[in-house]
């Protein structure tokens, strides 16, 4: 995989959004956020721009996210929100200038679309909080954002869940919003697992849409030779009036019950507060005991 370079002082960020509109006002903590690392901030088009939900119309939104991947001097592209429409603009992207002087793309949730995209050319990308979040996220969150981008050991450890399967693997990691990897199934921004960790997470949807999600992702052979999985947050599930009967974690254990990989519920990342930075695609080496779980970057 390649890595695109670390940050200095000096350097700059550009903060547009892919997908649903966001006003510039939203974004002010994260300019100053980053103004405090020594950064600099370039601000696109799309920020205040408005069409219905989105960020601008789709050619707006290709637009301006095409002039931040060739412009030389942008370090980092720091999606200013999730929502949904990255996925209506990412064949109309060019990444012929990126490949030849990669940065680092950063978001999560819909941004999943152009994390599943650059692992497939071959670069790492980092799924980490964005602007709309800076005001609320825990120190966790912002800090291991900073580690990521200025090059520093990342590596996480929290206390094991009931639920967890005991083991270790290493390989790199990979994944994001399930929603959006079942919605790319088939697609040329489908991922592929094998020998890889994959990280998954979502936010307000129905038991059943997990399950279903689920059996899609199996059927399409994302289990079959995966080393281990990673299950961030699924914050707010939803329920039908005739109970599903499985909460979120029993139904992606149920999943892939048959399979031997370690498994990690409870992870901190997602849409949570605490949503701590993973660099995807890089290797990971991954522990699971009864009493911990380990996630450790390797450089």
């Amino acid at each position: 995989m390649i890595q695109p370079n670390y940050l200095q002082k000096g350097d700059t960020v550009a903060i547009v959004s892919t997908a649903r509109k966001i006003s510039s006002d939203k974004i002010i903590p994260a300019i100053k956020l980053l103004e405090k690392w020594g950064l600099n901030v370039i601000i696109g088009k799309t920020i205040g721009m408005e069409d219905h939900q989105f960020a601008g119309d789709d050619e707006a939104r290709v637009n301006d996210f095409q002039q931040m991947l060739d412009n030389p001097k942008v370090k980092v592209i720091w999606c200013a929100r999730g929502g949904y429409g990255t996925v209506r603009i990412i064949d109309q992207l060019d990444f012929s200038a990126f490949k030849k002087n990669p940065k680092w793309i950063v978001g999560y949730s819909d941004i999943t679309v152009l994390h599943s995209q650059l692992h497939n050319l071959g670069v790492e990308t980092l799924h980490a909080t964005m602007p709309i979040n800076v005001e609320n996220n825990s120190k966790q969150a912002i800090e291991t954002l900073k580690m990521s981008l200025f090059g520093k050991n990342l590596s996480y450890e929290i206390p094991s869940s009931e639920k967890n399967k005991s083991g270790n693997a290493s390989g790199e990691i990979v994944g994001g919003n399930l929603s959006i990897l079942y919605s790319l199934t088939g697609s040329d921004s489908s991922i592929k697992t094998k020998g890889k960790i994959l990280f998954i997470e979502d936010l307000d949807e129905y038991l059943y849409h997990i399950d279903r999600m689920c059996m899609n992702l199996k059927r399409n052979g994302y289990f079959t030779h995966l080393k281990g999985l990673i299950v961030g947050g699924m914050s707010d599930m939803r329920d039908n009036d005739i109970p599903f009967g499985k909460t979120a974690e029993k139904i992606i254990l149920d999943c892939v019950s048959e399979y031997d990989f370690p498994v990690v519920f409870s992870f901190p990342a997602g849409h949570s507060n605490d949503n701590r930075a993973l660099i995807l695609g890089r290797k990971v080496a991954l522990n699971v005991t009864s009493e911990k779980a380990t996630l450790k970057f390797l450089k």
